[in-house]
């Protein structure tokens, strides 16, 4: 397994969080389809577990505040919140919470971009972040979708330091050699808002698809053929958005 402090690097996507309605609900439903199990985590911001998959954290749920929608967030490593809630400021984002101490596993914040997507900064100290990607259960990739491609290069890249590399009419950001996240242009958001969207690795997509059905979730597109891999995009029982994806050989 690779070491967690090298899949948390600064400026890496690190972690990803479901702010639920029902934390029960979310709990059944991403643990039957992805196999994974829950311990206790942080609970000074509120009811929150760990998802665990053989063992290692995978994700976290939580239980979003009246109102909110479901949604899943993407967290990038930071070395000092402080400082990073600092820079997006004045890169033109928007800091809605923190940076403020999650008991001893960390610090965090929560803001959002010049298109207002939101993510997160995760600074581990007792809780790094993920310890398995890429595998059938964990997250596998996270890319932004947002009208304003050029400008979200420009933030994510001063805010956290990384190179931005333009392919085609996406762009990828890159971090000590290896691309770690996407973004890919307004097309994509067919009347939704900017997001972060949150892709799980399964075996097989068609087989994970029917799961998903049969748990209470609903299909969103159905699957089809990418560079990177066989995807689908679903919504869970609760109306939280999440992608699938089955990686070839």
């Amino acid at each position: 397994m690779t070491d967690v402090r090298t899949l948390c690097a600064q400026g890496s996507p690190c972690w990803v969080s479901l702010m639920a309605h029902d934390l029960d609900t979310a709990g059944e439903f991403y643990g039957a389809l992805l196999g994974w199990e829950f311990k206790g985590g942080p609970t000074g911001l509120g009811p929150y577990v760990r998802a665990t998959l053989n063992g290692a954290p995978v994700a976290g749920l939580g239980v979003a505040p009246p109102g909110f929608p479901v949604e899943w967030t993407t967290y990038f490593a930071a070395d000092s919140t402080d400082g990073t809630a600092q820079r997006i400021r004045e890169c033109g984002g928007t800091v809605a919470v923190g940076p403020v101490q999650a008991e001893d596993a960390g610090r965090l914040v929560i803001a959002s971009d010049v298109a207002g997507a939101v993510f997160g900064v995760w600074e581990g100290q007792e809780h790094l972040g993920w310890q398995a990607v890429d595998v059938p259960g964990a997250p596998s990739w996270t890319e932004l979708v947002t009208p304003d491609l050029d400008g979200a290069a420009s933030f994510y890249g001063s805010v956290f330091g990384q190179v931005v590399e333009r392919r085609g009419p996406d762009a990828v950001l890159i971090v000590g050699g290896s691309v770690v996240a996407g973004i890919r242009g307004a097309t994509e958001l067919r009347g939704g808002p900017p997001r972060w969207r949150v892709y799980f690795a399964v075996a097989d997509v068609e087989e994970s698809v029917q799961r998903t059905l049969e748990l209470g979730g609903r299909l969103l597109v159905e699957p089809a053929d990418s560079p990177y891999g066989r995807f689908a995009r679903l919504l869970d029982r609760e109306g939280g958005r999440f992608s699938l994806v089955e990686r070839g050989n």
